[in-house]
């Protein structure tokens, strides 16, 4: 996802500030990026304190369970900035997941990151839908939730921007279930062979 999601938002025309310890992986996306998009403002940093200290929006594409470690490396320098939660707490069968039901991976790194502003988005879409957000005709809704309406905001331009349609879900405590619901679409996708270009719509009149 989080490659979809960098090559997305460098198409859109931002920034981007790649970091990660496997920088052939990182290599690899940069030249990506810069075949779909000549002109794209991308480079890759040495560490992910320096690039979450140069950068406005943080988002930290890695899974649940090196969250907390990614979060120390990053605290000192995020006070203040909006640090966007893609991840789901999957367990191993992917039918559920592993927080208990009065929290959940986004109120975690709330509360490793007690001075940022966590925002959750981008979890309840596939990896797949990053290529074609238009699925049977609809743009896939992206559901936004967080405790701070600016951010929320924020972060709802750039799911626009990205192509997909931005849904606020409500305060961050929203994230478990918009975090179950990403277990609930994988399950629905292996059961019925619906292909990984499938996500949530909200229909209404």
């Amino acid at each position: 996802m989080g490659s979809g999601l960098a090559r997305n938002l460098a198409k859109a025309g931002y920034r981007i500030l790649l970091a990660g310890q496997n920088q052939t992986k990182l290599n690899e996306l940069l030249v990506s990026i810069k075949a779909a998009t000549p002109g794209a403002d991308v480079e890759i940093l040495d560490c992910s304190t320096e690039a979450s200290w140069e950068a406005d929006i943080v988002i930290p594409a890695v899974s649940y369970h090196v969250e907390k470690e990614v979060a120390a490396r990053i605290k000192d320098v995020v006070t203040g900035k909006i640090v966007v939660s893609i991840s789901n707490p999957l367990n191993q069968t992917y039918d559920g997941v592993v927080t208990e039901p009065t929290t959940s991976a986004a109120e975690e790194l709330s509360k490793l990151l007690a001075y940022s502003k966590i925002v959750k988005a981008f979890n309840t879409v596939s990896a797949a839908d990053f290529s074609s957000p238009l699925v049977g005709g609809s743009i896939v809704d992206c559901f936004v939730a967080g405790d701070d309406e600016e951010a929320v905001e924020t972060v709802s331009g750039l799911v626009r921007d990205v192509g997909f349609n931005p849904v606020i879900a409500g305060k961050l405590p929203s994230s478990r279930t918009l975090e179950s619901m990403m277990a609930l679409l994988i399950g629905l996708t292996m059961k019925n062979n619906y292909g990984w270009n499938v996500g949530w719509k909200v229909l209404h009149q």
